[in-house]
């Protein structure tokens, strides 16, 4: 198809052209096109239909603003919605398809939500649809669903790949126009580290739009002489298509680059998008002003865009919207738009001015103080009504109308932490406040310096003042320094619909109504009407709703106030949130220092939290997993077994308040531990509920190392941070998580003392006698190797824990398998580690449920009334302490051939099975190959004072009923000869 609205000239490589489709058809374009200009350069101005009543839309901007022209982009997998067409780089092969319409664009069915105007406006959801109640399941709700949404989602994975990245420097120049061009410039030259991110693909900014000069080069030129000098500077890194976010804590900003979107096809390892996170001691705000619109009847028809939107794509991109063009402004930025346009031999049917000494032109007509009431056309403009100042109208045919009513500097990122704009009355618009980011200055037309000499000048004094550079002198080059001219118009008075925000079809109308309804506040007035809640967060719409609120209150603009920005700055996929964090690379994937050792062994492995633990050793002829635990379990109980319990959470605590620190920790007592030796601690919320428990080891008098369960690790550390920084900041005591830096085994069973002096060099006795049970101490083994060794047992057999650098960690496994094969050393996971701990009656996460307190879990005893400890007291309230409190028993089936199942409750022998007859249930459960039954642990009320009593076991939802005995939760050497032998 020809591209009759081609012009000539733009910054578009006319010597290649590339096919692509839209809606099905094909067209051509050119590289440096976006799709936008290509659609308009083929003579497409309806894009799409708007959110609420399906009204016929096109192009309103030509930048990340746009509300409009959102398109779905590829196909299959590859499907992404709701992507603006004015930033889409065109490329061989582009396909993109409108949205929000049925059954095509042209005729689209719901276009009958227009006819019903009046019944669907501002709030008309919080008032209808009440009634009949039933009505709203079956037929409301399913058929705003249908309704709902702007694009559609492929429902295939997305084959694309995304990831994450870290920059640092010394300056983060948001915005290449010329305020950031020269800014990068200045502190480039001084030898500073600096990064200049813009989000366009082509560095300039508004240079590239404009027929201005610079030096007496054409602006366009010097911005491509600058960045070729950027370029060429080591200390500076130019990112375009990088769309900075966010503006975040401590100098951190987020950027989305887009390193792939502009290819038809990705290679292979090549992301789409990477999201990086920049920390930055400086950074400078240059991201330009954005034109706004002004409101008036039926101002949403395809062919109305703003002004400097058709200025961009006639100068840079060679494209005129329609051969024959009216301007409608309240300033002079418009008369330049119809100048440039004119130059390209584009027919300027007339410029209209509200105001009655507006400039003339001897090259088309311009009407002083006139207004455009009205617009005729289906599906694209095809007229305008002029109301004239002496009463009179006119109708003018034209099948594109550029509206200009002043420029709204891009505020947005100085709103990220809570900052509030100003009010400047020159500009009529708000500008950057006073209470900015940490370490973030603005500059250019973001600033409110709208001229070219003022946004160079600007730039290059930011970038002074931010990084101190005293002697830097920039030269600056010639440009404009036109003064600002404009009268503020916000909306043609008598109109009924004008539209203020185009995607979500926001109205004059509707700010009235949420005005007359009591819905005054700015905050409300969002909400209640949906301003600025669209794709592009009202850069188009905010000020004019705003200003006719103002109106309606007999307030001024900044007495009425405005809302405040939050991040990201332009929608972002989630998928680039996500980066490589899918699938399998969802969470990291942590393997213990054996992981290859018991991959050899064909070990099943299992989840626990990051980590992949092995959860038993199958055998040739074992047929199921409980022949392979069960004989880890008597074998390990019968001689010696080895488990890698390396994923334990592991804490240096060091300092020489390190044990006045843990004592306040603990519920029970770790002043007075000796060096060398362990204690069992249980740690409580503020709240007096139990967090965790693990041990302590003395290694020295400034010198603990903490353990905590694996699911606890990330918890427990931060809380113990929170309690060092927060609670007692005086206390000498540094923590460390080392959890990855030592591999740790237990060995288990009557032989492991055995077994250990093999490899434990011989200078150390680990005898009962010199090295008792909760002992511990530092060692070498293998001939050397630093090594930790730990006397505790959560078998409840003759037990040590053993540490070595991770490194070792594999060799010294395949070490103690080596000399253990005389006393037949099986390696056991972790099913027969939670069957051995059930039978010895150790709490672990089952019952450390976050609702258990210490005397629940038989730990009474334990909280110390001695000292004070985080949630000791609280742990005394009465109700954590009734006579009928649950209690920790065991539970075993009075016929063995029966299951005890997790989950379940306990009730009475005798009485109803409800919630109101609950004794307690059931927390862990498992198959005692030692004592040939299934037992568990559970939950009692006044367990302590029932051992022997015969209950029933119910799960109503599994239809199981057993009977079982409370026994004590000590099912195997409830003396504990064992572990102390």
């Amino acid at each position: 198809m020809t591209q009759v609205n081609r012009l000539n000239g733009g910054q578009i490589d006319r010597n290649t052209t590339l096919n692509f489709r839209f809606d099905g058809r094909s067209y051509t374009a050119h590289p440096g096109d976006t799709l936008a200009s290509a659609l308009l350069a083929n003579d497409v101005r309806l894009i799409g239909r708007s959110f609420k009543y399906h009204r016929p839309r096109g192009l309103l901007t030509a930048g990340s603003e746009e509300p409009n022209g959102l398109v779905e982009l590829r196909s299959g997998a590859r499907k992404e919605p709701n992507t603006r067409a004015t930033t889409i780089e065109m490329f061989e092969g582009l396909e993109a398809r409108s949205q929000n319409r049925w059954p095509s664009l042209k005729f689209d069915a719901l276009a009958v939500n227009d006819m019903f105007s009046n019944f669907l406006s501002a709030g008309f959801y919080y008032k209808t649809f009440m009634w009949p109640a039933a009505f709203w399941e079956k037929l409301y709700e399913p058929t705003i669903r249908r309704a709902a949404g702007l694009g559609s989602l492929s429902m295939q994975e997305d084959p694309d790949e995304y990831d994450k990245g870290f920059r640092h420097c010394d300056l983060l120049i948001i915005g290449a126009g010329p305020a950031g061009l020269m800014a990068a410039l200045t502190a480039g030259r001084a030898g500073s580290d600096v990064i200049l991110a813009d989000e366009d693909f082509a560095l300039g900014g508004r240079l590239n739009s404009e027929t201005l000069t610079i030096d007496d080069a054409a602006a366009s030129d010097w911005a491509a002489l600058a960045v070729a000098e950027l370029s060429a500077l080591p200390n500076v890194r130019l990112m375009p298509r990088t769309t900075v976010i966010g503006a975040f804590d401590h100098g951190i900003y987020g950027a989305v680059e887009r390193t792939g979107d502009h290819l038809p096809s990705l290679p292979a390892g090549k992301p789409r998008q990477i999201l990086w996170r920049i920390y930055t001691q400086k950074a400078l705000l240059c991201a330009g002003a954005t034109e706004r619109p002004i409101a008036f009847e039926n101002n949403d028809r395809p062919g109305i865009m703003t002004a400097s939107a058709l200025r961009t794509y006639a100068n840079r991109f060679g494209a005129a919207a329609s051969q024959r063009v009216a301007v409608f402004t309240n300033n002079d930025d418009g008369h330049r738009t119809a100048a440039d346009l004119h130059a390209k031999g584009v027919k300027i049917t007339a410029v209209i001015d509200v105001r009655k000494d507006a400039p003339i032109s001897h090259d088309y007509e311009v009407l002083q103080g006139a207004q455009v009431t009205n617009t005729k056309g289906r599906l694209g403009l095809s007229f305008v009504e002029v109301a004239l100042p002496d009463g009179s109208t006119r109708t003018l045919e034209c099948g594109a109308l550029g509206v200009s009513g002043g420029w709204n500097p891009n505020v947005h990122m100085t709103c990220h932490q809570r900052g509030r704009p100003a009010w400047d009355e020159t500009l009529a618009a708000f500008v950057p406040g006073a209470d900015l980011p940490v370490g973030m200055s603005v500059a250019g037309a973001a600033n409110g310096d709208m001229s070219t000499h003022g946004a160079l000048r600007s730039g290059a004094e930011a970038a002074i003042a931010a990084l101190d550079l005293t002697n830097a002198k920039p030269d600056l080059p010639e440009a404009e320094d036109a003064p600002i001219a404009q009268t503020p118009f916000w909306y043609v008075q008598g109109c009924k619909r004008a539209w203020l925000d185009q995607q979500n079809d926001v109205t004059v109308k509707d700010v009235r109504l949420s005005y007359q309804e009591g819905f005054r506040s700015v905050e409300h007035l969002k909400r209640y009407t949906t301003l600025g809640m669209a794709t592009d967060q009202g850069k188009t719409s905010n000020i004019g709703g705003l200003a006719i609120m103002a109106e309606l209150a007999g307030k001024s603009i900044p007495e009425t106030g405005t809302t405040i920005f939050r991040p990201p700055y332009t929608p972002v996929p989630i998928a680039t949130f996500a980066g490589r964090m899918k699938g399998k690379e969802f969470h990291p994937t942590r393997l213990t220092p054996s992981h290859h050792w018991a991959e050899e062994r064909g070990a099943v492995f299992v989840e626990v939290g990051n980590w992949l633990r092995a959860q038993w050793f199958p055998l040739p002829g074992e047929t199921h997993w409980r022949d392979s635990v069960d004989r880890e379990v008597r074998q390990t109980r019968a001689s010696v077994g080895v488990c890698d319990c390396t994923t334990l959470g592991k804490i240096d605590v060091q300092g020489s308040d390190a044990a006045a620190f843990l004592n306040r920790v603990y519920a029970n007592a770790f002043a007075k531990l000796a060096v060398g030796k362990t204690r069992y601690g249980l740690m409580l919320r503020e709240d007096g509920i139990a967090m965790d428990d693990g041990t302590a080891a003395r290694l020295a008098e400034d010198h603990f190392v903490v353990t905590t369960t694996t699911a606890n690790a990330v918890v427990v550390y931060r809380h113990m941070e929170f309690v060092r920084q927060c609670l007692c900041p005086d206390m000498d005591v540094q923590l460390i998580s080392t959890t990855e830096g030592w591999a740790q085994y237990a060995v288990a069973g009557p032989n492991s003392r055995k077994l250990l002096r093999k490899i434990i060099d011989p200078e150390f006795d680990i005898s009962n006698e010199a090295f008792p049970f909760m002992a511990c101490g530092t060692i070498t083994v293998c001939g050397g190797l630093r090594a930790r060794l730990f006397r505790i047992s959560f078998s409840g057999e003759l037990a040590f824990e053993i540490a070595v650098p991770s490194r070792y960690g594999d060799a010294l496994m395949r070490r103690l398998m080596a000399e253990g094969e005389e006393f037949d050393v099986v390696p056991y996971g972790t099913e027969a580690l939670g069957v051995m701990r059930v039978e010895k009656g150790h709490a672990a996460g089952s019952e450390l449920n976050g609702t258990t307190t210490a005397l629940n879990l038989g730990m009474g005893r334990m909280v110390s009334k001695k000292k004070d400890s985080i949630g000791s007291t609280l742990s005394e309230r009465e109700a954590l302490n009734q006579p009928d409190a649950l209690m920790l028993v065991g539970i075993k089936p009075l016929e063995p051939e029966n299951k005890v199942t997790a989950g379940g409750h306990l009730m009475k022998n005798d009485g109803p099975v409800d919630a109101a007859h609950d004794q307690g249930y059931v927390t862990s459960a498992v198959y005692s190959p030692i004592l040939n039954s299934s037992i568990g642990l559970g939950l009692l009320k006044n367990g302590g004072d029932r051992l022997g009593e015969k209950m029933r076991l119910v799960s109503p939802l599994t239809d199981l009923t057993v009977e079982v005995e409370i026994v004590s939760a000590h099912f195997v050497d409830p003396e504990g000869e064992r572990l102390r032998g």
